[in-house]
């Protein structure tokens, strides 16, 4: 079994964005189990366009999209969290088709055990 690494991401800003797929990218390739966790502060991350844009607007920066698929071609879960929809921070049909919304109560299902735990 894989240690497992999960990261939460409670804001928007590149500070908060780009260390949770820097180090997730990292993790996968160190074949660790990555679980990404979006809670409302960082739910608008996961609203289509977002993380092109921010791609954009910082390219001296690694490629989100390509951080993104490293970790997905791993078996790394994307999870935002319920609340994000349900606060109307991002619709349903807004969100990414690669994140799966969940509770904090299956999140915490899927970092049990966890070797490693970051916050940004």
């Amino acid at each position: 079994m894989a240690e497992k690494c999960g990261i939460i991401c409670n804001g928007t800003e590149p500070k908060n964005v780009y260390p949770t797929f820097i180090i997730g990218s990292t993790a996968a390739s160190l074949g660790y189990e990555v679980v990404l966790f979006f809670i409302p502060g960082g739910g608008k991350a996961m609203e289509k366009g977002f993380l092109e844009e921010m791609s954009k607007a910082h390219e001296n920066m690694p490629d989100l999209l390509d951080m993104l698929e490293a970790i997905k071609e791993t078996g790394g879960k994307i999870l935002t969290c319920e609340l994000v929809t349900k606060l109307g921070i991002v619709k349903k049909e807004d969100l990414r088709d690669d994140t799966r919304i969940v509770s904090a109560a299956e999140f915490l299902g899927e970092i049990a055990g966890a070797d490693i735990t970051f916050a940004f």
